[in-house]
């Protein structure tokens, strides 16, 4: 395809081509910010049941993506960071979508099956009382990762705007 055929709102398909590609590798910031803090908190061996841990890496998996997302910005200045909350959007929605289909049983949600928004909120968003689905890793499939997305372009979005 020529380089001077306009694609979409009059931008050419190398260019195009160029933001998607930065697209993918923010979201990969992102997703790298959040696995390094992962690990970096599983060197001190928290208690996988405790709030504590829980709540600190809630709290991280938003500011350290921000902190991320604001270097990058301000640095590259790319409008597209801006726009990372999209993969978290996504990845929110189908990891939903996954849940809403696992079975539940002995230990499994035994008390959600047919109440979808309550196996969500157990899944995902509960600290003391979750699930057991998706062998208990829902807070860092649904809440974190999406989060992380979202600190992401909050904090190349305040870059910008300075």
């Amino acid at each position: 395809m020529p380089e001077d055929i306009g694609v979409s709102q009059g931008k050419s398909a190398g260019l195009l081509g160029h933001e998607a590609l930065w697209f993918f590798l923010h979201t990969l910031f992102a997703l790298g910010t959040l696995v390094a803090m992962i690990v970096l908190i599983g060197l001190f061996n928290p208690d996988p049941n405790g709030t504590t841990p829980k709540l600190l890496g809630t709290l991280l998996a938003f500011v350290l993506p921000l902190m991320v997302g604001y270097t990058v910005a301000n640095r590259q200045g790319d409008e597209i960071a801006t726009y990372v909350w999209i993969s978290g959007l996504l990845i929110f929605a189908v990891a939903c979508v996954w849940v809403i289909d696992l079975p539940t049983g002995n230990g499994l949600c035994d008390d959600c099956a047919g109440h979808i928004f309550y196996r969500l909120q157990r899944t995902f968003f509960s600290i003391e009382n979750g699930s057991g689905l998706l062998a208990g890793n829902g807070l860092a499939i649904g809440a974190w990762v999406p989060l992380s997305m979202f600190g992401y372009a909050i904090g190349a979005r305040t870059a910008l705007n300075h």
